[in-house]
C-alpha cells in the first residue's frame, strides 16, 4: 500500500512538473514570437500627449502610457509619432506652425538620445534600423487642417519626413468632411467628401510616397480617396463598427473596400471604440450620473463654497465609476478577429492611440502590454506567421507600397 501511494505521489509530481514545463514553454513561444515579430504602433500621441508638457520620454516616467523603457518592454520596433492639434491652433501663428513645432521636439529627442531612437521615412530605411535596441521613428501628421490649405505647406511636411497624413480629424475643414460632422455628431454640413483641392491632396501625397490615413475621416470621405489613390492605404487608429457602433469605427463595407485597395485596419484601443457597454457607462457618468454625483456632496459641508475641490472630487468619482466598466485584452482582440474573419489577416494591425486617450482596457495600460495582445492571439490559435502579420507586417507591406 505504502508503495502504491509513493508511486502514486511520484505521479503526481511528474504531472505537475510536465504541466509547470508546458506553462513555461507557453509563455516562452509567446515571447519568442513577440520578440522576433516587427511590432509597429502606427498611431501615439506623446509628443503633444507628454513631450510639449517637458517630460522626457528617453527615460521611464510615472505618467503617461509611453516612453523609451516601456516601449522596449512591450517590444515596440516602429513607432509612429502623431503629430496633432486640434480645431483651435495652440499658437496664435496657426495649425502648420503646431506641426513644426512638434516635428522638431521629436527630432531633438533623436539628436539627443541616438542610442535610443532613431528616424525613418520608407520601407527599406525602417527595415533595416529595427531589432538595434531603439525605438525607430516615423511621422504621422493627425489632420489635414495643418497644411492650410497650401500645397507648399503640405511639400514641406513631406520634406520634413512625414510618412501619412490623416485626411481630418474630428474637425471639417476646406477640403474634406470628418465622420464626426458627417455623422451628424457635430458641426451641420452643406457639402460632403473630398473637394478637388482634396482630391489633389490625395495623388500629391501618391506621388511622395506619404500614406493616406483614413481615420477619422467621413464615409463620403473615406470612399473618395479611395477612388483617388492608387496604393494602399492605413485607417491608423481605428476600430469596427459592427462591435462598438461609434462614429469614429470603420463599418463592414469600408473594411472590405479598404481590404480591396489593399490597406490595413489597426485597432485603436480606447475603450469607448471597443465596447458598447463602457459607451453606455460613459454617457450615464458624463450625464445624468455626474449630476447625481454632484448633487449629493453638495450637501456636505466640506463642499460649501468649495467649487474647485467639488469639482475635482465629482471627476474622481465619475472616473472609478467609469473604471468599473473597462473592457479587457480579449475585447481588443476580438476587434482584430472580427476583421480577419472579414477579410483576412492581410489587412489588420495595431494603432493603440496611447497618450491620446483618456482611458485604457484593463491588461493594456500602457505601451508595455503589447505581448499581452500577441498572448491572446496565440491563445486563439493564431500561427506565428499570422502574429507576425498582425504584429507590424501588414503595415510594413503598406510602407513599402507607398514608399520602398
Amino acid at each position: 500500500m505504502q508503495s502504491l501511494q509513493n508511486s502514486y505521489r511520484k505521479f503526481l509530481g511528474v504531472s505537475f512538473l510536465l504541466f509547470l514545463c508546458s506553462i513555461i514553454g507557453y509563455g516562452q513561444s509567446i515571447s519568442s514570437v513577440h520578440r522576433k515579430a516587427i511590432l509597429v504602433d502606427t498611431h501615439n500621441d506623446c509628443l503633444s500627449g507628454q513631450v510639449l508638457e517637458g517630460k522626457d520620454i528617453s527615460a521611464l516616467l510615472s505618467t503617461g502610457h509611453s516612453d523609451y523603457v516601456r516601449w522596449k518592454r512591450g517590444g515596440v520596433d516602429i513607432q509612429f509619432f502623431s503629430v496633432f492639434t486640434g480645431e483651435t491652433p495652440r499658437r496664435k501663428e496657426g495649425f502648420y506652425h503646431d506641426a513644426l513645432e512638434e516635428i522638431d521636439s521629436l527630432n531633438r529627442i533623436i539628436l539627443r538620445h541616438p542610442d535610443k531612437f532613431d528616424f525613418a521615412t520608407g520601407y527599406k530605411e525602417a527595415r533595416k534600423k529595427v531589432h538595434k535596441n531603439r525605438v525607430v521613428a516615423m511621422i504621422g501628421v493627425e489632420g489635414g487642417h495643418m497644411i492650410e490649405s497650401d500645397l507648399s505647406k503640405l511639400d514641406s511636411l513631406i520634406a520634413k519626413g512625414m510618412s501619412y497624413l490623416t485626411l481630418t480629424w474630428n474637425n471639417s475643414h476646406d477640403w474634406a468632411t470628418s465622420a464626426m460632422d458627417e455623422s451628424g455628431a457635430g458641426k451641420i454640413l452643406s457639402t460632403k467628401g473630398l473637394s478637388d483641392f482634396g482630391k489633389e491632396v490625395v495623388k500629391r501625397l501618391n506621388e511622395a510616397g506619404v500614406i493616406v490615413d483614413l481615420s477619422h475621416v467621413g464615409e463620403k470621405t473615406f470612399y473618395d480617396a479611395l477612388e483617388v489613390t492608387t496604393k494602399p492605404v492605413l485607417l491608423t487608429h481605428s476600430s469596427v463598427w459592427s462591435l462598438c457602433p461609434v462614429f469614429r469605427n470603420a463599418k463592414d463595407q469600408q473594411i472590405q473596400a479598404m481590404a480591396k485597395n489593399g490597406g490595413v485596419i489597426c485597432i485603436n484601443f480606447y475603450p469607448a471604440f471597443i465596447s458598447k457597454k463602457f459607451v453606455a457607462a460613459k454617457k450615464y457618468w458624463e450625464g445624468p450620473g455626474k449630476d447625481s454625483i454632484r448633487a449629493s456632496l453638495q450637501q456636505l459641508p466640506a463642499y460649501h463654497n468649495q467649487s474647485a475641490l467639488l469639482s475635482k472630487q465629482v471627476a474622481n468619482l465619475v472616473q472609478q465609476e467609469l473604471s468599473k466598466s473597462l473592457p479587457d485584452v480579449k475585447e481588443v482582440v476580438d476587434h482584430i478577429d472580427y476583421v480577419v474573419k472579414l477579410v483576412g489577416v492581410d489587412h489588420v494591425g495595431i494603432g493603440a492611440d496611447y497618450d491620446g486617450i483618456g482611458f485604457v482596457p484593463k491588461g493594456l495600460e500602457d505601451v508595455s502590454a503589447y505581448p499581452q495582445i500577441t498572448a491572446e492571439l496565440k491563445r486563439r490559435g493564431y500561427s506565428n506567421k499570422s502574429l507576425k502579420k498582425i504584429l507590424g507586417g501588414n503595415v510594413l507591406r503598406v510602407i513599402k507600397a507607398n514608399r520602398s
